[in-house]
C-alpha cells in the first residue's frame, strides 16, 4: 500500500478529477488523503477519500468563499492580479504548513495538480516522489510555437504568430507576478533551486494531462515523462433517465457557465434569447448561481427548463449541442459524447481550450460577448452541419485509458514501499 497525498487548487475542476483518480487508487489498496484549508473538504463527495485541513489560523472556515470570488472575477486585470495574490498567499501557506502535515500522516508519495506549485515544491523538499497532473490545460512551456494555456490565440506558425505568443507571454508573467514572486520565495525557504514559474515545478518522474493528442495544439518537445491520457472520469454502472420530456422535433441546447460562473445571468438570458429564436429547447443548469426569481426570468427569455444541478454526463448523450464557458473537463465530456460545442470562454485556461475546440473540429470558438442573433447563427452552424472530427476525438478518448491509466502510470513510477521491503527480505 501507498500512502498518497493530494495538493490541488481548491476549485470543483480541480478536486473532482483528482477524487477520480483517488477513487481508483484506493479500489487498488492505496490510501489518498486530499490536503489543504478546511474549507476545501466540502469539494469531495466520497467518505473513502480522507481529507486533513491545513492552514487554519490564517484560512479559517469560510475564507474559500472569499477566494472563489476572486475566481469567478478572473476576466478583469484586477480580477486577476487580486486572484494571483490570493494563490500566493495559498501556496505560501501549502508551503509551510505542508511539511510536517505529510510527515504526520507518514506520506510515502505526492499527486500535484499542476496548478498549485505548493504540491511539487514540498514532495522535492522532503525526498517524495511526486507526479504531477493537468486538471486544466498543462502549464508546460517546452515551446515556444505552443501560446499559454489561458491565452485565446489560434494555433499559428511563422514569426509573427511567435512573437505574438512571446509578447502575451510576457503580460502574463507580469500580471503573476504575486504568485511568482511567492514561488521563488519558498522553493529558496524550503532549500530548493530557486523557480518562478508554475511550469518550473512538475514531476521529472511523471505528468499526467487529461487532453489527447486530437484535441490539443501539436507539442512535439514535451518530455517522455508527459503522459496524456483523457479525462479522469467514474463511469457509473448505474442507469439515469433524462427527467425531461423532449420534443423530438426541436433541438435540444444544453447550457452551463460552471459553478464560479453561474451567476453570468445576462449571459444566459442571451443564450435563451438565441435558442428562442431557433426554436429549440433550452435546459439551463447555473449551478446554485441564479435565484429563483433570475430562473423565472430566464424561462421568460426563451429557457425551456432552468436547474441548477443535473447529471451532466447523461444530459450531454441527448444534447445537440453544448453551450459552455469552457473549463476543460466538462468540454471533454461533451467530446466523449460526440456533443458539438459552443465554446463562450470567461476566464483562466477557458480561452486556450475554446481555442482547441476550434482547432479540433469539436465546435466552434465564440465571444462571450455575442448578441442573441449572434448566438443564434453559432448554434445553427452546429445544428445545421456535421462534425466527424467529434467521432474520432471521442474513439482517441476512449483509447487513452483515462482513470485507469492514470492510476497505472503512477503505480509504475512511483514504488511501493511495502512491496519493496517484501523483496528485499526474500
Amino acid at each position: 500500500m501507498i500512502r498518497f497525498a493530494i495538493i490541488a487548487p481548491p476549485l470543483p475542476s480541480h478536486f473532482q478529477p483528482l477524487e477520480n483518480l483517488a477513487m481508483e487508487l484506493i479500489d487498488r489498496g492505496h490510501s489518498v488523503t486530499f490536503f489543504h484549508q478546511l474549507d476545501a473538504r466540502h469539494l469531495l463527495h466520497c467518505n473513502r477519500v480522507k481529507f486533513r485541513s491545513v492552514g487554519q489560523e490564517r484560512f479559517p472556515a469560510g475564507s474559500l468563499a472569499k477566494s472563489l470570488a476572486l475566481a469567478a472575477n478572473f476576466d478583469t486585470l484586477l480580477g486577476q492580479r487580486r486572484t494571483y495574490a490570493d494563490m500566493a498567499q495559498v501556496t505560501q501557506m501549502l508551503c509551510e504548513e505542508l511539511p510536517n502535515a505529510l510527515r504526520e500522516e507518514r506520506i510515502d508519495a505526492v499527486l500535484c495538480d499542476q496548478m498549485e506549485a505548493a504540491g511539487g515544491l514540498v514532495a522535492e523538499s522532503l525526498g517524495l516522489p511526486f507526479v504531477s497532473v493537468a486538471c486544466a490545460l498543462p502549464v508546460n512551456r517546452e515551446d515556444i510555437t505552443v501560446p499559454l494555456a489561458v491565452l485565446p490565440y489560434p494555433y499559428e506558425r511563422g514569426e509573427d504568430a511567435i512573437e505574438r505568443y512571446a509578447r502575451a507571454e510576457r503580460r502574463h508573467d507580469w500580471v503573476m507576478k504575486p504568485l511568482r514572486k511567492a514561488i521563488a520565495r519558498q522553493s529558496a525557504a524550503l532549500g530548493l533551486s530557486v523557480r518562478e514559474g508554475l511550469h518550473q515545478c512538475l514531476s521529472p518522474l511523471a505528468q499526467i494531462s487529461q487532453t489527447v493528442l486530437e484535441f490539443d495544439f501539436p507539442r512535439p518537445n514535451l518530455p517522455p515523462w508527459f503522459h496524456e491520457v483523457g479525462p479522469l472520469r467514474r463511469v457509473s454502472d448505474e442507469t439515469n433517465h433524462l427527467p425531461y420530456t423532449l420534443d423530438n422535433a426541436r433541438p435540444f441546447v444544453f447550457a452551463t457557465l460552471g459553478r464560479l460562473h453561474g451567476n453570468r445571468m445576462s449571459l444566459f438570458k442571451r443564450i435563451a434569447q438565441a435558442c428562442k429564436l431557433l426554436d429549440a429547447q433550452l435546459l439551463v443548469m447555473h449551478c446554485g448561481g441564479l435565484s429563483h426569481r433570475q430562473s423565472d426570468q430566464l424561462l421568460r427569455h426563451g429557457a425551456t427548463w432552468v436547474t441548477d444541478f443535473a447529471d451532466q454526463p447523461m444530459l450531454l448523450q441527448y444534447a445537440d449541442v453544448l453551450v459552455t464557458h469552457g473549463d476543460l473537463d466538462i468540454v471533454l465530456e461533451a467530446v466523449v459524447a460526440e456533443t458539438p460545442i459552443l465554446a463562450l470562454p470567461i476566464a483562466a485556461d477557458q480561452p486556450g481550450v475554446a481555442a482547441r475546440v476550434a482547432y479540433s473540429g469539436s465546435g466552434v470558438h465564440a465571444s462571450r460577448h455575442c448578441s442573441s442573433r449572434e448566438l443564434a447563427e453559432h448554434m445553427r452552424h452546429l445544428l445545421e452541419n456535421q462534425w466527424p472530427d467529434l467521432e474520432n476525438l471521442a474513439d482517441a478518448i476512449h483509447l487513452m485509458g483515462g482513470t485507469q491509466r492514470a492510476a497505472d502510470i503512477v503505480e509504475a513510477v512511483i514504488p511501493d514501499r511495502f512491496k519493496l521491503r517484501l523483496v528485499s527480505s526474500s
